[in-house]
């Protein structure tokens, strides 16, 4: 359980500008989920042993012309779960239409392969996931919360 003082310590890194209101909230959601250790000021990161609940994508975009874009999604893992139960609802004629599809986009994967008894292994590996894009105009990130 996080103490008031590991509270006080984001909020003071955010009232800080050392962090983001994005970081902010993913810190105070770790620190619920289980202890975290402060180094140098910062909080260090570790591993969870706790299946991700989210997958968070930000996009903090500023074009020339068309001024300021942010985006922040968060989409529940649950929603993947869901997902997968339901493509095996799609008659196998669609699924292989959507493979053939995927394959001529370039994404060689065979979704027939999609089984709910697959997903723990997955979501595991996706619980790593960290896509950082820093361009002129724009920032992305993608990762699991």
């Amino acid at each position: 359980m996080p103490t008031q003082e590991d509270r006080r310590r984001v909020l003071a890194m955010l009232a800080e500008g050392k962090i983001t209101a994005d970081e902010a909230e993913r810190l105070l959601t770790a620190v619920e989920r289980e202890p975290v250790p402060v180094i140098a000021g910062g909080f260090a990161p570790t591993r969870s042993s706790n299946s991700p609940k989210y997958m968070r994508v930000t996009v903090d975009a500023n074009e020339p012309g068309d001024g300021p874009t942010k985006v922040n999604i968060r989409v529940p893992i649950q929603l993947l779960r869901a997902g997968v139960r339901l493509g095996s609802l799609i008659p196998p004629r669609a699924r292989d239409k959507v493979n053939e599809a995927m394959h001529r986009q370039g994404v060689d994967i065979d979704i027939n392969q999609l089984r709910p008894e697959n997903l723990d292994e997955l979501i595991d590996q996706i619980s790593d996931l960290t896509v950082d894009v820093d361009h002129e105009h724009a920032k992305v990130r993608i990762y699991c919360e």
